[in-house]
This record gives structure tokens, C-alpha cells and sequence, in this order.
């Protein structure tokens, strides 16, 4: 049976849904962790909405999966002191399942749509009106006997989050007040994330040399950092007589198949798919997600943006080719053949 993977584009619900995870989560902005430039965007903006006693401005996230869009629409609303909603653009399949949690929202409340690039087009175009005057028009009948009928909503906050901008369209994305990409998380980050959740999952005394394993092993990514220190809390409950201590984070990472930079086998298959398979590159997405019998969003999404982050991947315009760093952490072989005559770059084979 295959191996469960840590790093996955969406939350598990299995992990979402227990109470520990929640209490995971900060509540507060000022303890939120990293993002700086987006807390204090947003920390003026939410000051701004209490001295009006008005919503605060609609919110779009961007960015890598994992990197807390979800926590913080729940800071937004504890901020407001409102209630926020959640739900994502696939789940909206029909204009009904919009207007249903909008018509059921109070004043100033938080709408969070995750994969809003994902919204059918026929349920984005009830949002316009309701993002800017507060309002759904719905046509009822059609033909000599069509009316429109308007409901009134009470002002409402929205937050919409996506890996993929590029697919929003440009009517919606400039409706938004705040845009702002979120980047992934350096390591101090990450270990303060660490050092609280450790606390709360109750990790008898984690050194922070193990810490600081698992967050040079998270890929900038705190949901992932979370997920392994999980992992290893368990790991060393069973088997290290509840100490988390390197032996047991070596342990537990080893089990899961992750390696000293945070790569996992997904990563490594596709680094050496790409470096055997196709030489080097270049190749298209979609021929890599048919070798390794992945989804191509998933790769887009999930495995290209750290390995282009560490220096692994290129993405040119004939498709994707391993560096020579990636090769060299896969253990392949490398030499240069002649310079393609479209781009005159060197091209590598990796046997």
C-alpha cells in the first residue's frame, strides 16, 4: 500500500477536524507568525474597519498550499469579533449554495472561499453585486414573464484563496481590496510555529536541535512543519518513551520518507523521471504527470513550487529541466551536450 503523503495541495479533513489541530491555530493576529508585510497591511485595515464600525475590505490570498490562508480568515473574523465561514469554490456548484451561507451571514461576518479560481462562472457572477453593493439579483421565470428579484445582504467581509491567480478572472480579482502573496516561511518562523505547538500537543521536553530539524525538513510550509512534528510526537511516544528528541525526529522522518532537505518521494520521483526518463529535460507537465500517474495540478501546485524554490526545477518555455543541483541531489550522473539552437542554453543529460 502506498505510503500516505505529508505534503499534500488541501487540508486533511481526518487532521482538520480534531480539536487539537484547532487549538493549534492562533486566534489573534499579533500571534500570527510570519507575513509580516501582510499582518501589518492587514492589522491597519482591521483597525480601520472597528474606528468605522464597517466590514473590513474584501482579502485575496495567493500562494503555496499550507501557508495559513485559512488561519487567517479566522484571525480576520476573532479580530472583528464576528464569525467566519468557510467553504471552497468546487463546493459551490450552483448559485443556490452561494446565496444560501450569504443570506444566513450577519453584519461584518467572513465569507473564506478556498480555490476560488475554482468557481463555476455561472456562481462568480453573483458574487459582483454582492461584493460591492451587498446584494444578489435573482431572475425568476424567463421569457414575457422574467422579473428579478433582489435580496438585500447585510455587509459581509470575503476572503478568497488560491495557488493559481494566473486562472481568476480579471473582473473578480480587482474587486478585491487587499492582494497579497503569501511566501514561504523561513526556518526562525518556522520554529517559533514549533516551539508553541509542541506545547500544546504536550512533547516532553523537545530539544531545539530536534525543532530545528523538523523546520529545516518542512519546506517553508507550516501546515507540513505541523504535520511532522505530529509524526514525530507519536514516533517517540511509541518508541522513544515519549522524549522528542533527534534520535526520535530522525526516526520518524526517515519513516516517512523524508529527507534532509524536506523532499519526500513524490518530490524525488519527479526529480528522477525528469533526469533519467526525459534527460534532463526539456518536458512538458502533463508528459511528467502521465509518468508518474499524478494529476499535472497536483505537480503545479504541490511538487514544482519548493523544487523551484531550492533550485532543482527550471521552468523554461520548451517545459521543465532539472539544474544541476537537482541532479546532484538525486545522486545523477551529469554531463553538458551541445547548446540548444532555439535558446542557446546548455542542454544536460542525467543518466
Amino acid at each position: 500500500m502506498a505510503k500516505e503523503r505529508i505534503v499534500t495541495a488541501t487540508a486533511r479533513p481526518s487532521e482538520e477536524d480534531e480539536p487539537v489541530v484547532s487549538t493549534l491555530r492562533p486566534q489573534r493576529l499579533a500571534d500570527y507568525v510570519g507575513q509580516s508585510a501582510l499582518k501589518e497591511r492587514l492589522g491597519i485595515a482591521l483597525e480601520a474597519s472597528r474606528l468605522r464600525g464597517a466590514p473590513a475590505e474584501h482579502l485575496l490570498l495567493h500562494g503555496p498550499p499550507g501557508l495559513g490562508k485559512t488561519t487567517l480568515a479566522h484571525v480576520v473574523a476573532n479580530e472583528l469579533g464576528t464569525r467566519a465561514y468557510v467553504t471552497s469554490g468546487p463546493a459551490l456548484t450552483k448559485a443556490g449554495d452561494l446565496v444560501g451561507t450569504l443570506t444566513r451571514m450577519q453584519e461584518r461576518d467572513v465569507l473564506f472561499i478556498d480555490e476560488i479560481h475554482r468557481l463555476p462562472a455561472s456562481v462568480e457572477e453573483y458574487i459582483y453585486p454582492a461584493m460591492e453593493d451587498c446584494r444578489i439579483d435573482f431572475t425568476v421565470d424567463s421569457g414575457m414573464h422574467a422579473k428579478v428579484v433582489t435580496i438585500q445582504l447585510k455587509p459581509f467581509t470575503l476572503i478568497g484563496a488560491t495557488t493559481r491567480p494566473g486562472l481568476l478572472t480579471q473582473a473578480l480579482r480587482t474587486r478585491f481590496g487587499i492582494v497579497h502573496h503569501l511566501g514561504f516561511y523561513p526556518v526562525a518562523d518556522l520554529l517559533r510555529i514549533l516551539d508553541r505547538a509542541s506545547g500544546v500537543l504536550g512533547c516532553e521536553s523537545p530539544s531545539e536541535q530536534s525543532l530545528r530539524m523538523i523546520a529545516e525538513r518542512s519546506r517553508g510550509t507550516p501546515r507540513v512543519a505541523l504535520r511532522l512534528l505530529r509524526r514525530a510526537h507519536d514516533f517517540a511516544v511509541v518508541r522513544a518513551k515519549g522524549v522528542l528528541d533527534r534520535a526520535a525526529v530522525e526516526g520518524a522522518l526517515e519513516l516517512e520518507g523524508v529527507d534532509a532537505l524536506g523532499l519526500d518521494d513524490l518530490d524525488r520521483s519527479y526529480l528522477r523521471a525528469l533526469g533519467t526518463t526525459y534527460e534532463g529535460g526539456p518536458v512538458g507537465v502533463e508528459a511528467l504527470a502521465a509518468t508518474l500517474g499524478e494529476d499535472a495540478g497536483t505537480l503545479e501546485d504541490v511538487v514544482e513550487p519548493y523544487l523551484l524554490q531550492a533550485g532543482f526545477l527550471a521552468r523554461t518555455r520548451q517545459g521543465r529541466r532539472i539544474t544541476r543541483a537537482g541532479a546532484a541531489h538525486m545522486g545523477l550522473a551529469w554531463r553538458e551536450r551541445e547548446s540548444d539552437a532555439d535558446t542557446g542554453e546548455q542542454l544536460f543529460r542525467a543518466s
